[in-house]
């Protein structure tokens, strides 16, 4: 119902055929999709994806080899200036000068984007409140955790007013407190109407943060679509198996092939995957057949699509071999 209600919604961002070359390497390769107003947009893939690489030309920073992108009916290249009245954006890399407190942060950008002195005045007290840094606002920036620098970071980001707040990696190294936190305040964000669009390489964020989002690899949209849509379009449910006698795998897997209710069988390193239609009828003819072809299973899991299950399904490989580590806050 809520992918119905966005696509009934005015297009915020518009990206067509886009594609950037660096020295004979391909970033970005054929891109197009479009952002709806007021959703949260999520770009997710691996380091090295052409994730970031796609935010940049959509935030002015670089031009496009190829295609075109526009923001609210303004071209990236043709109306750079308008584009960026209109957007917020959050780098991944912290801008934070150490020394300055938080306010002095927020007072310094309000110079930089030629706020007047009365919108200042009521812009940062706003934002300071919104982000929770109100007790700490006029510490010194080296004093906050890895959390709090977040928040000043998305507060920095939403001071001009956008329509488009971009968030480059937004929890990358956060603990899973702080993680949860900055979810909340993307989330309100949303709620006041701002169009978010995120890059991440964490599963779980995507799937719980994100209205719709565009699995990236090498540079190409491999699927796109509401995370719980995607994941149902994989169709069954996932049994793994690990199986002892390695040497077997092969002939079990053409064993449970011609079962009822199986849908797929796929070998792994140490067993198979196998996409049902029913576990319950399944489940049984499964464990049947290892017996009968005395496959020794060392274990069993069972479980609904996941993200990562349609990750794998779209690049064959899985996201999680490249997973950053998590920083304490």
């Amino acid at each position: 119902r809520r992918r119905m209600g966005l696509m009934s919604r005015p297009v915020a961002i518009d990206v067509s055929h886009l594609g950037k070359t660096y020295d004979k390497v391909r970033a970005v390769e054929d891109l197009s999709f479009q952002v709806y107003t007021g959703e949260i947009f999520g770009l997710l893939g691996p380091n090295g994806a052409g994730k970031s690489t796609t935010l940049r030309i959509l935030i002015t920073l670089l031009n496009p080899t190829s295609g075109s992108a526009s923001i609210f009916g303004l071209d990236s290249v043709k109306d750079a200036d308008r584009v960026r009245q209109t957007i917020g954006y959050v780098p991944q890399e912290r801008a934070i000068d150490r020394f300055l407190t938080g306010r002095e942060h927020l007072e310094l950008l309000a110079d930089l984007y030629h706020l007047s002195a009365d919108d200042a005045a009521t812009r940062i007290p706003q934002l300071l409140k919104l982000v929770e840094l109100e007790q700490q606002a006029d510490r010194p920036a080296k004093t906050y955790s890895g959390g709090m620098k977040r928040k000043l970071d998305i507060a920095c980001g939403l001071l001009p007013d956008p329509k488009v707040l971009f968030l480059d990696e937004p929890t990358l190294g956060l603990d899973v407190q702080s993680r949860l936190r900055i979810w909340d305040h993307v989330r309100a964000m949303r709620e006041r109407g701002i169009t978010v669009v995120m890059t991440t390489n964490y599963l779980d964020e995507a799937d719980q943060l994100c209205d719709r989002i565009a699995i990236i690899d090498g540079g190409r949209i491999k699927a796109l679509g509401a995370p719980n849509e995607l994941k149902v379009g994989l169709g069954g449910d996932l049994v793994s198996l690990t199986v002892r006698e390695h040497d077997r795998v092969e002939k079990l897997a053409a064993a449970i092939r011609d079962l009822p209710a199986i849908r797929a069988v796929t070998t792994t390193s140490n067993g198979l995957d196998i996409r049902v239609d029913s576990p319950e009828k399944a489940l049984p003819a499964i464990l049947e057949a290892a017996n009968r072809l005395a496959c020794q299973l060392e274990f069993i899991d069972y479980h609904r699509p996941r993200l990562d299950d349609v990750f794998i399904a779209h690049t064959g490989r899985s996201i999680k071999d490249d997973q950053p580590k998590a920083e304490e806050s």
